[in-house]
């Protein structure tokens, strides 16, 4: 009986140990890993081509909290990733150069993987997709997540190339002299060659052209009465995107020398880039919005104040000695003179501007005189294709490019004789934020919400077809094999757990067999004893 026991605890220890082995991948996380390797990791997802399942967080079967799951752990779902974020700031606003940082839009969230792409695992009909952020894709928030540390300087490795990092960015667009070797460093952040030594960073810059990284590796921050003092968690520039105390700071210096009159909300945005330009042009300093070294000029006491606007001379000037009753027509097309056209502003003006970038296959909707949210990425795209900052917003040299016989049309779109192709004619309507933009909330049979126009869903709806005739045996297999491979785990255990079983009835059935054969044999022997007991007796 001891033996017995013996066997049925040791059967079910194997049974326990089996039933782990099976499932334990289906629970386990990543664990904490850096920006590039969740880049990485995100970008292995799409080429391998991972299947989206509602929930899952393992290798090949995954939803789009669940990607960034499975490599770095924390926290499991969109908003709570957002929430526990240490950093975060408004796509709208410009992404920073990182590899491996979350975006976010309510009820869903992706990996940005640098150069202006995102991956995101989006649903059953896409799986894992691999896609450059604007039009119909757009972001709200980008993050760095508390699950992944971030390279702050020096160097860093990721998919296949070198980048260079100075205050939490990799440096594009430049050169640096990194122990007497000189790097140069592509629109994307590559470096032109292998560093021989790739945990120095110690640099100097050499380079001519622009710089587009956060500036310099200096640690130093001036202070109110513009000294130097040395902070090595503090970064020394601040542009658009920062945020923080010194921002703050920033803007309401701004603000006395009468440049600024926006919020002192430490955000820093649109206006204060716009406010800091006009300082800088001011005082005679490099005019690109990124307040550095030049914030020791802010804080002096010689930092000049905004000019008051005197219009009364240049009106009495400018008057016709004998009409002056004649208004003056206004101009059919904006002039060149302080043009400046952002989020908000309407009119007919506004209208031109969206036919222009209809004309080029930036705007991909009919002209609505409204400049919204839509129009002003379509504008930061334009100015990303004709080499200007894209900020969104149609300044001077924006709006001449924009008009000029030169401008450059937009290289993913196909445009004939004016008009945009069908397939991207379907964009968002933009309304006046008075009114409210009207969208659908559409939810899943997983009860997943996301926030979309109608017409992003016929894009997509396009998109997927077109996905689906050409690359149906791509975007199959995958999914099968993933699908097979959790079939044969949960068989493989139901084959195991039919074996035990098994072994353990033909133990009892043994054990019983013997039983009854032996009580069989000890009636038989009684009753032998009594029948050679009485024919002894007679």
């Amino acid at each position: 009986m001891q033996r017995i026991k013996k066997i049925t605890a040791i059967i079910l220890s194997v049974l326990t140990l089996s039933s782990v082995c099976v499932f334990s991948s289906s629970f386990s996380a990543g664990a904490k890993g850096t920006g590039a390797g969740l880049a990485e990791w995100a970008l292995n997802a799409y080429n391998s081509g991972w299947s989206y399942v509602y929930g899952g967080s393992t290798p090949g079967a995954v939803d789009c909290s669940g990607l960034i799951y499975s490599y770095a752990g924390g926290e499991r779902c969109g908003n709570p990733q957002l929430e526990t974020a240490t950093e975060t700031g408004s796509v709208s606003a410009g992404i920073p150069n990182v590899h491996g940082l979350g975006l976010w839009r309510p009820g869903h969230v992706g990996v940005y993987v640098g150069n202006g792409m995102e991956v995101d695992a989006r649903g059953d009909e896409y799986g894992v997709c691999y896609e450059a952020i604007g039009g119909y894709n757009n972001w709200t928030y980008w993050f760095k997540l508390a699950a992944v540390s971030y390279v702050t300087n020096g160097w860093e490795s990721f998919n296949g190339s070198y980048y260079y990092y100075e205050n939490g960015e990799y440096i594009v667009n430049t050169s640096r002299t990194i122990d007497g070797t000189t790097y140069y460093f592509d629109s994307q952040g590559r470096s032109s060659k292998t560093p021989s030594d790739t945990s120095s960073s110690s640099s100097s810059s050499s380079s001519s052209g622009s710089d587009n990284s956060s500036g310099s590796s200096s640690s130093s921050v001036s202070d109110s009465s513009g000294n130097q003092s040395s902070s090595s968690n503090a970064p020394s520039v601040y542009k658009n995107g920062s945020s923080g105390a010194e921002v703050k700071k920033i803007q309401q210096r701004l603000a006395d020398l009468g440049y600024y009159n926006g919020a002192i909300d430490g955000n820093f945005g649109d206006a204060t880039e716009e406010a800091y330009k006009a300082f800088q042009k001011a005082a005679g300093l490099t005019v690109d919005g990124i307040a550095g070294d030049s914030r020791n000029t802010l804080y002096s006491e010689d930092a000049p104040e905004a000019p008051k606007a005197d219009t009364t001379a240049k009106v009495e000037e400018d008057k016709p000695e004998e009409e002056t009753t004649a208004p003056t027509e206004p101009a059919t097309e904006p002039t060149t003179e302080a043009v400046q056209y952002q989020n908000g502003d309407e009119g007919e003006k506004i209208t031109a501007i969206q036919q222009q970038l209809i004309k080029l296959g930036y705007f991909a909707m009919e002209a609505t005189g409204y400049y919204g949210e839509y129009t002003a990425q379509t504008v930061a795209n334009f100015q990303n294709q004709n080499s200007l900052d894209s900020t969104g917003i149609v300044d001077e040299k924006t709006y001449n490019a924009l008009f000029s016989d030169k401008a450059v049309a937009n290289p993913d779109t196909e445009v004939v004789s004016g008009e945009v192709s069908p397939a991207v004619s379907a964009a968002p309507i933009e309304m006046p934020s008075s009114t409210g933009a009207s969208q659908f909330i559409l939810s899943n049979e997983k009860n997943q919400n996301y926030s979309d126009t109608a017409s992003s869903v016929a894009v997509q709806s396009v998109k997927s077809a077109d996905r689906a005739l050409a690359k149906s045996k791509a975007a199959t297999t995958p999914t099968l094999v993933a699908a097979v491979q959790r079939s044969a785990n949960v068989g493989l255990w139901f084959a195991l757990v039919a074996v035990i079983l098994g072994a353990i009835a033909f133990v009892f059935f043994l054990r019983d067999r013997k039983l009854s054969r032996y009580s069989r044999y000890v009636a038989r022997k009684k009753k032998r004893a009594t029948k050679d007991e009485l024919n002894t007796r007679w």
